[in-house]
């Protein structure tokens, strides 16, 4: 009997083909713009995860304060305050610090042969790698040793090796980094961009005494730009953040209502709020999409209600023939059923398509989940029967005599 009404059914929606495609397009569109928004929303999700992964986890950064001249109070970092024994005490004295890593770099000209790139030179030590959870695909890291030593050696990244060396192994060769030659002795694996968008393969490491003894220079011993801090875990990272802030307010000597000389920013807080603003606008971007839906549903009730109207005649026949209330009922359900699970079907491949061509047009990470394909489908199946039912039950309602008196 169930197969029955399906024919049925198929052939009532078949006798009036543009009335059930204008019936479907609110589902298509609705089906279509769910899956859109959410790809969207998902790509940003897992672009913030990849820049979290690239910067590290449970990370700190300590930056020299603001100074200020002519009564003109200049950005952070505008004074040089930290030194190498702010960065040893923090690692020896705080029990919430798993390491850290002091960084004193510039951007210069780095020349290999007759080739010349211009890049950030960065000088910190061996646990900066760890930190940045950074390996390397050719080679070896520097060793303490060679931080004290300050020895001529490097690590370069991906992009610095292919403008300076092609597709050729760059370990072992020379670079001239200011006119002073370093052996290259690490190739360093790729990272991609920052959150702010920089290209982190575009650098060179460098022990931070090379850098502060035959680069750069500093005006003081020991002189840092930056402290890079790793918390021992995501629990102890604001405990992390306070301790560090304790310990150099008392090894500057500042008192309780001074300005600091210093500032700790948390890039991890920093990128992980950054992703649940993304997970609520993906999820608000979805609703309102599902809006759509509703809209696609309502139009189902309405062209099913006027199904019902115009076949009452026919109705009271099939009563009038023996088909109980139940039959009818199933019948027109499966009329409103069928065309929101074409309409999803079609949604669905439209949404996918359409997702992947925002894309390509507009550079921005899509991420199509087959979950939220397989939500949206469900959702239009659900949404035809619910919207389906009324019409269908008032078919099923009807009395043969009256249905067949109607004109």
């Amino acid at each position: 009997m169930l197969w029955a009404s399906l024919r049925i059914a198929l052939a009532a929606l078949q006798a009036n083909k543009m009335r059930s495609l204008l019936t479907m397009l609110g589902i298509i569109i609705g089906v279509g713009a769910v899956i859109i928004m959410l790809a969207m929303g998902s790509g940003a999700q897992e672009q913030i995860k990849r820049e979290i992964d690239s910067v590290g986890t449970n990370i700190l950064i300590v930056v020299p304060g603001a100074s200020t001249s002519g009564g003109v109070r200049m950005g952070s970092g505008s004074q040089s305050t930290l030194n190498m024994a702010d960065a040893e005490a923090i690692a020896r004295e705080l029990p919430t610090v798993k390491q850290d890593a002091p960084i004193w770099g510039d951007v210069t000209q780095v020349v290999a042969g007759n080739l010349n790139w211009s890049t950030q030179v960065t000088g910190t030590t061996p646990g900066f790698l760890a930190i940045r959870e950074w390996s390397l695909t050719e080679g070896r890291p520097f060793s303490r040793e060679e931080v004290k030593a300050a020895a001529k050696v490097c690590l370069i990244g991906q992009t610095v090796a292919t403008n300076l060396f092609g597709d050729s192994s760059p370990v072992d060769r020379t670079v001239r980094i200011k006119r002073v030659p370093f052996t290259v002795i690490g190739l360093l694996e790729r990272k991609g961009q920052s959150p702010r968008g920089d290209d982190q393969d575009d650098t060179i490491l460098v022990p931070i005494t090379t850098a502060q003894k035959r680069l750069f220079g500093s005006e003081r011993a020991g002189q840092v730009r930056v402290i890079l801090v790793q918390a021992r875990s995501v629990e102890t990272l604001k405990q992390a953040e306070e301790d560090i802030d304790t310990l150099l307010a008392q090894r500057h000597r500042i008192q309780p209502k001074q300005d600091r000389d210093f500032t700790v920013r948390n890039i991890t807080e920093f990128l992980a709020a950054r992703q649940r603003a993304t997970q609520v606008m993906s999820l608000l971007l979805g609703a309102i999409a599902a809006v759509s839906l509703l809209v696609g549903g309502i139009g189902i009730m309405n062209i099913m209600l006027v199904s019902v109207t115009e076949r009452t005649r026919e109705i009271g026949i099939r009563m009038a023939v023996g088909a109980k209330g139940q039959d009818i009922l199933v019948q027109f359900l499966i009329e409103a059923v069928v065309l929101s699970l074409l309409g999803g079907l079609v949604g669905a491949a439209l949404g996918i398509g359409g997702s992947r061509l925002v894309g390509y047009l507009s550079g921005y990470a899509i991420l199509v989940s087959y979950k939220a394909v397989a939500l949206a489908f469900s959702f239009s199946a659900a949404v035809g029967v619910f919207f389906g039912f009324y019409p269908a039950r008032k078919a099923a309602a009807m009395r043969p005599i009256d249905a067949l008196r109607y004109e």
